[in-house]
């Protein structure tokens, strides 16, 4: 199968969980590397790996931004990073594909189903240094999956009245890739 590599500054992963038993927090990674094996000629397999930075976590507050990557969330000192890689692959129907493989928190790997939409393929320009150097081969997909947190041992939490807690157990991760073709992007970086 053709390999396709993320292209960090269009591949975001995001996550959401209930705050104070009323709302949603929702953070973000940029900066996400991975790639993906895949044929958008025959599309019945897909396989991915990523890499998530834990430390430039953002969630548009810096002081929860410090806590979560502290020791009572991420433990991004000691824990750098946040790995995926998945195992099997099931097409459930057209452009849509069932991934299971190993998510990597904390040093804590855990089987998890990851539900990823196939977005298309497209031919578009690659712009370097010396200008466009493309045409170059564009995939995308956006997936979803969602984990209960205490399988990570992400444990911390503050208790409210009638038995409310601060953080829920669920997270729910969506992650949106950009990939390209790797020998095409190999061939434009020569240019």
């Amino acid at each position: 199968m053709a390999k396709w590599v993320f292209e960090p500054g269009h591949t975001a992963a995001e996550f959401r969980a209930r705050h104070m038993m009323v709302s949603w927090v929702r953070g973000h990674f940029k900066d996400v590397h991975g790639s993906l094996e895949f044929d958008p000629d025959n599309p019945t397999q897909l396989a991915l790996e990523t890499t998530i930075q834990a430390h430039l976590l953002w969630t548009g507050e810096p002081q929860r931004d410090n806590h979560l990557r502290s020791g009572d969330f991420l433990d991004a000192a000691q824990h750098r990073t946040i790995t995926f890689a998945s195992t099997a692959c099931k097409c459930v129907g057209p452009s849509d594909y069932e991934l299971t493989g190993d998510l990597t928190i904390r040093g804590v790997s855990r089987p998890v189903a990851l539900e990823m939409h196939y977005l298309g393929k497209w031919a578009t320009p690659y712009w370097t240094d010396t200008g466009d150097a493309g045409p170059i081969s564009r995939v995308g997909f956006t997936g979803e999956t969602r984990i209960n947190r205490h399988d990570f041992q992400v444990n911390w939490n503050g208790d409210l009245e009638n038995r409310g807690v601060v953080v829920g157990d669920e997270v729910f991760i969506t992650v949106d890739v950009e990939a390209l073709l790797e020998s095409e992007l190999q061939r434009a970086l020569r240019k």
